[in-house]
């Protein structure tokens, strides 16, 4: 057998599957669906939060939301969004 250079994580897939630990299903499309379901939920989910900002902030990212044409909170959110992915 080869030795491989597992990280821990590994090494435990590999005992539990050397254990028998692993069982097929019946149907892998719709298990791969239910899966592919729940990371997609658990990606999207939102939470409001409470931030401060001066009133001249709150104005200026109102005028900024004004004239892309959609709501504050929104364009807000964008901007965050932005920002965290960076």
């Amino acid at each position: 057998m080869i030795d491989y250079d597992l990280d821990p994580d590994e090494r435990e897939l590999l005992d539990a599957y050397n254990r028998g630990e692993f069982v097929q299903v019946n149907n892998p499309k719709e298990e791969h669906a239910k899966a592919k379901a729940a990371a997609k939920a658990t990606l999207n989910k939102t939470r409001n939060i409470s931030i401060r900002l001066s009133e001249q902030d709150l104005y200026r990212l109102k005028a900024k939301a004004i004239a892309e044409g959609i709501p504050y909170q929104t364009y807000a959110s964008s901007v965050l969004h932005k920002a965290a992915a960076r």
